[in-house]
């Protein structure tokens, strides 16, 4: 049975609010988009669109602080990824799938980066993705993000993670089961 994923009337004006002032705040991130545009389609009544502000606000909840970073100018869909300076602080501590999750046999984190990704209907940031939000600030300086680990590497036990340092993009790998307090995953979203 699904959850139903809306939002009331009031939360939807809080959350266009604050995605509006981040907008605004970072026009770097969005070089040549228009507000008024996106958010005519944030606001375009349709269950596609509901489920999309879910999945923003949940962004939201968890720290991710989402903004647009692009639009797909095939399919006309908005490009939004987590752009909290740190690793979100509501999704720390996980390890990296549901695999990894059941394969520990004790201190078992509380979820997984993969499921929790899931639940709030995002997917995490592909290297190539972290590294292109690398090019629009500095994030993840004292924290780390796991991002989409390829299935060859996967298959042997690990997943990968990235931080900055140094001035420094950097990709390492851990096994999958690991978790810290200081790593999260960050989201992408479409909408």
């Amino acid at each position: 049975m699904e959850n139903i994923k809306d939002l009331s009337p009031v939360q939807r004006e809080e959350l266009i609010s604050i995605l509006k002032a981040r907008f605004e705040k970072n026009m770097n991130r969005h070089k040549g988009l228009e507000w008024n545009r996106l958010q005519a389609k944030l606001e375009t009544p349709g269950s596609f669109t509901e489920k999309k502000l879910w999945s923003l606000n949940e962004m939201e909840k968890t720290g991710g602080e989402p903004d647009v970073v692009g639009l797909d100018k095939t399919t006309g869909e908005y490009i939004f990824y987590d752009c909290s300076t740190e690793s979100p602080k509501g999704r720390r501590s996980v390890c990296y799938d549901r695999e990894a999750l059941e394969s520990r046999k004790e201190f078992k984190p509380a979820d997984s980066a993969i499921d929790m990704a899931a639940a709030t209907g995002i997917e995490l940031l592909t290297e190539e993705q972290y590294r292109e939000l690398q090019k629009l600030g500095n994030f993840d300086l004292k924290t780390s993000s796991w991002v989409k680990t390829p299935a060859e590497i996967r298959n042997h036990g690990g997943a990968l993670f990235c931080d900055r340092r140094y001035d420094h993009v950097f990709v390492y790998h851990n096994g999958a089961e690991s978790y810290y307090a200081t790593r999260a995953f960050r989201g992408s979203l479409r909408v």
